[in-house]
């Protein structure tokens, strides 16, 4: 009988144990990219509970989980360029969490959202603005590379100063007023027609010396003719276009061919 109690008096208390273990929770279970801040009495510590589960004191030990994962976060900023004129752009930023480094960012600045609202929005629309004044409208469509690194660089900077890191920045969409744009197709369509313009009268140009050569080509022809034409060269021109018929005269007795036919026309042996 007093064996029956005490079995049933442990059971009681492992009972008891257990409920107060699970009310009280003596451990914590840190999931997969993310990362513990301990808090004792509320009071951040400078160790950090990795991955997997960690046996803490309750009551006294409070953890907060951190995600160290890459994140996406994509804001839209206005800036102006050297040139003055408004720049529009989607700022599309991959971040993350330095994991070493998460009781530090949490003691400082809070959890994800307030990192987010109270440091990247505004380091974004800060250095994009100083960024894109250092370029003409033209340069930031043509040297898009050379800006985007820009503001890469000094995004990585002014945010390692809060222990977050910048995977990757992308600028989405950059565009500006719509004065601006019409300005721009007018100008193109200004060059456009400068240039067709420049084609046409370059084609009329090369035309026009084109029949100055021939022209004088011609002339030359006529000049190196007239210097060299002999009566022989005549006479063989002539019989090269005869057709072998005799032209004719009229007599009083019907039609007679007229030949006329010279002595040095005819052969050595028939000459008189």
């Amino acid at each position: 009988m007093k064996s029956t109690n005490t079995s049933y008096i442990a059971a009681g208390i492992a009972i008891l144990l257990l409920l107060v273990a699970i009310a009280f929770k003596p451990f914590v279970i840190v999931n997969a990219g993310q990362r513990g801040v301990v808090m004792q009495f509320g009071q951040v510590q400078e160790q950090v509970l990795s991955e997997g589960i960690h046996p803490i004191l309750p009551i006294v030990n409070t953890v907060k989980t951190l995600s160290v994962r890459v994140q996406k976060h994509q804001i839209p900023a206005q800036a102006a360029s050297k040139d003055l004129q408004d720049v529009f752009t989607d700022v599309a930023l991959n971040w993350h969490i330095i994991p070493d480094k998460a009781n530090t960012v949490f003691q400082q600045i809070g959890d994800e959202f307030e990192v987010v609202e109270r440091i990247i929005n505004p380091a974004i629309e800060e250095v994009l603005k100083a960024v894109m004044a250092l370029y003409t409208a033209e340069q930031i469509i043509t040297r898009r590379g050379e800006v985007k690194a820009g503001i890469d660089d000094l995004l990585k900077s002014r945010l390692a100063h809060y222990n977050v890191a910048v995977d990757d920045i992308s600028l989405v969409n950059i565009r500006f007023s719509q004065r601006f744009s019409e300005a721009v197709e007018a100008k193109q369509i200004a060059e456009q027609d400068a240039k067709r313009a420049e084609f046409v009268t370059l084609k009329a140009t090369q035309e026009a010396q084109a029949e100055i050569n021939r022209a004088k080509g011609q002339a030359e022809a006529q000049r190196l003719l007239r210097e060299n034409l002999t009566q022989e060269i005549l006479q063989k021109q002539a019989i090269d276009k005869w057709d072998g018929h005799f032209p004719t005269v009229l007599g009083g007795n019907g039609a007679l061919p007229f030949i006329n036919i010279r002595p040095s026309d005819l052969p050595p042996q028939d000459r008189q």
